[in-house]
């Protein structure tokens, strides 16, 4: 398996466990879209809360030029460090949701 199939693998099951863990409100689920052609990857809540429809994005994940873009980080302890743990190195990985000048202060990859 090559970097990118093994990168692919390891967001898929990371992001597989967050669409597990149910919501107290039965109105609301948790869905993980893929589109593995542009390497997109989307966690998103669903549903009704009352008489309000919800429907957000919790994470975002895209793969550009071989590094790990996280565009929205909606968990609590962090989805990057989650990526890490399960083998991804920190410097594969862009924090894109700060500003460019913001990430060299990260342990993460500036771009």
């Amino acid at each position: 398996m090559d970097t990118l199939e093994t990168y692919q693998k390891i967001i898929e099951d990371v992001l597989n466990e967050y669409i597990k863990i149910p919501y107290s409100n039965r109105q609301l689920e948790t869905k993980l879209i893929i589109d593995s052609t542009a390497t997109n990857y989307i966690v998103m809540t669903l549903g009704w809360q009352g008489e309000e429809r919800v429907h957000g994005c919790i994470i975002h994940i895209e793969i550009i030029d071989r590094k790990i873009w996280i565009q929205r980080d909606g968990t609590e302890y962090g989805i990057a460090n989650e990526l890490v743990a399960a083998g991804i190195p920190k410097d594969k990985i862009v924090l894109a949701f700060h500003p460019e000048d913001v990430r060299q202060y990260t342990d993460f990859a500036i771009a």
